[in-house]
């Protein structure tokens, strides 16, 4: 039978040296933000715990100082394995300071081995994390020197290359619901996700581990059992926090969890050379596809989808676990409007790993000589992969959306653009900094690889990337070739940019797509 605690109580239920796994994703999605905060709170007043590793397989942070951020304590942390790193700049600082030791892996590859640690398995093998920065030829996840021990390694299985991803043992699991009910069973029904609850607990307690619940409510009788996520059989403690958000910028919205509840659209309104990169990706659009998208330059799609009116012709799928609806976009990214269901993320990147995307557009940071994408890391500034690598890696057509150049300057008009500066840094390089997708790869794979950027379009050839397009008005050598440190293929049916996407109406895609339906 579990028991109702507080958050500092449970805070101190955690010991030294444990491996503490987090559920939860982004900036408040499903975080046990309460939990977090009270071993913070715990370890300032008390230094202790001390040396733990905390694994997370989302990103959990506000960008500032909640999520991860509340542990972002020397001594507290030993080590810290997240599948993403960018809500959580005090952690990166520690990391980036050597005075904790970091993983980045793949988010989806992460949530997989929550389910092989809860089976008893001593890892999984799989072509996910192949020559990126995962690959242990490369950095093995590693985010600085002080980082040693190797997690995965290189395996060959019928002549073909896999990385083996070791399992960590669990000792204490945060998770996060919403209603807890007389048995202690936890159901996520105003949760946009459900992410790897589940998995996270039962790691735990195969392990003779501890599961502490943070829930909005209790409830007197019994949940309906097709309603239950979490067992009670498996939670040990509950915390109730009752003015628990929905995430941190949200309190609660029916919309995101809910198919047929009407909703306030988010500003539609797209600007500069955002408006330009997301119109020129959506191009790329095809009806009765699976979509992913990715947070930055690339949310911009889906708002040019429902600008078009075409978002009924599409199937969007994000990897924190939402169908069908519509994604939002900034800092409430990995939620959905309207979706039609919400899966665990594991069962997500189930589909996504086996190659179901038919289209997923990414951002990027860097684009060097081969084709690979930087994403990751851009001198000081690390993010972490996500679930990009997860999404790249099987996805059957990509489009990396971002700006040409850092800190560029255009006009924009109807007609083009004019370009006053063209850049104060290169992002098309002879070697990204980090190899958060492969190039070479993508090519053995069969992947159709776009680039595309508000002055110029690439694609990835077998001869190298290739300049296909370049916006009306730019220079090609001035603005383009010279802003390059290598020099790409130039197509010899180079086109400009379709002009349609410098104008203020609409792309015209729903007529595009209807016709496509005629017979």
């Amino acid at each position: 039978m579990y028991s109702i605690i507080s958050a500092r109580e449970a805070a101190d239920l955690v010991q030294d040296g444990v491996t503490l796994a987090i559920g939860g994703a982004g900036a408040g999605h499903a975080v046990p933000d309460s939990l977090l905060q009270g071993l913070g709170e715990r370890y300032a007043e008390t230094k202790e715990p001390r040396k733990i590793t905390a694994l997370h397989p989302c990103g959990i942070g506000d960008n500032v100082s909640r999520g991860m951020n509340h542990l972002a304590y020397e001594g507290l942390i030993d080590r810290t394995i997240g599948g993403f790193w960018g809500n959580a700049p005090k952690m990166v600082q520690l990391a980036l300071e050597e005075k904790i030791k970091g993983y980045n892996f793949p988010q989806g590859v992460l949530g997989h081995l929550m389910r092989a640690t809860a089976s008893g398995k001593p890892g999984i093998i799989t072509p996910i994390g192949l020559n990126t920065y995962v690959d242990p030829r490369l950095e093995g996840g590693k985010l600085n020197d002080i980082t040693t021990e190797d997690l995965v390694e290189v395996m060959e299985i019928g002549g073909r290359e896999y990385l083996f991803y070791k399992t960590i043992p669990v000792d204490v699991a945060f998770i996060r619901g919403t209603t807890v009910d007389c048995e202690g069973n936890l159901t996520m029904e105003e949760e946009v996700g459900f992410f790897s609850m589940l998995s996270i607990a039962q790691s735990a307690k195969v392990n003779n581990g501890i599961v502490i619940a943070q829930a909005k409510r209790t409830r007197d009788g019994h949940c309906d059992p097709g309603q239950v996520k979490v067992p009670g059989v498996f939670i040990d403690y509950v915390v109730i926090e009752p003015d628990q958000e929905m995430t941190f910028q949200t309190p609660f919205d029916p919309a995101l969890v809910k198919r047929d509840v009407p909703y306030e659209a988010e500003e539609l309104k797209l600007e500069g050379a955002k408006r330009l990169v997301s119109r020129r990706a959506a191009l790329e659009l095809r009806s009765g596809i699976y979509v992913n998208l990715g947070y930055g330059m690339s949310d911009g799609v889906p708002i040019v989808a429902q600008q078009e009116g075409i978002t009924d012709q599409l199937v969007f799928m994000i990897e924190q676990g939402a169908i069908a609806g519509i994604p939002t976009t900034g800092l409430n990214f990995g939620a959905m409007f309207n979706p039609t269901a919400i899966l665990d993320d594991v069962y997500q990147f189930d589909f996504f790993h086996g190659g179901g995307l038919d289209m997923a557009f990414l951002g990027f940071a860097q684009v060097d000589q081969f084709g690979n994408i930087n994403s990751t890391r851009f001198g000081n500034f690390v993010t972490g992969s996500g679930g990009s690598i997860d999404i790249s890696s099987a996805a059957k057509k990509i489009v990396y959306c971002g700006m040409f150049a850092v800190k560029s300057e255009q006009e924009i008009s109807t007609t083009g653009l004019s370009i006053s500066n063209p850049g104060k840094a290169k992002k098309f390089v002879k070697h990204v900094q980090q190899v958060s997708f492969s190039g070479q790869s993508a090519l053995q794979r069969g992947q159709t690889v776009y680039y595309v950027t508000e002055r110029a379009v690439f694609t990835l050839t077998h001869e190298g990337v290739m300049l296909i397009e370049i916006a009306p008005g730019a220079d090609l050598q001035r603005d383009v070739l010279d802003m390059m440190e290598f020099q790409p293929v130039i197509s010899k049916d180079l086109k400009l940019i379709d002009q349609v996407i410098y104008q203020p109406e609409k792309l015209g895609l729903k007529e595009r797509f209807d016709k496509k339906l005629k017979p």
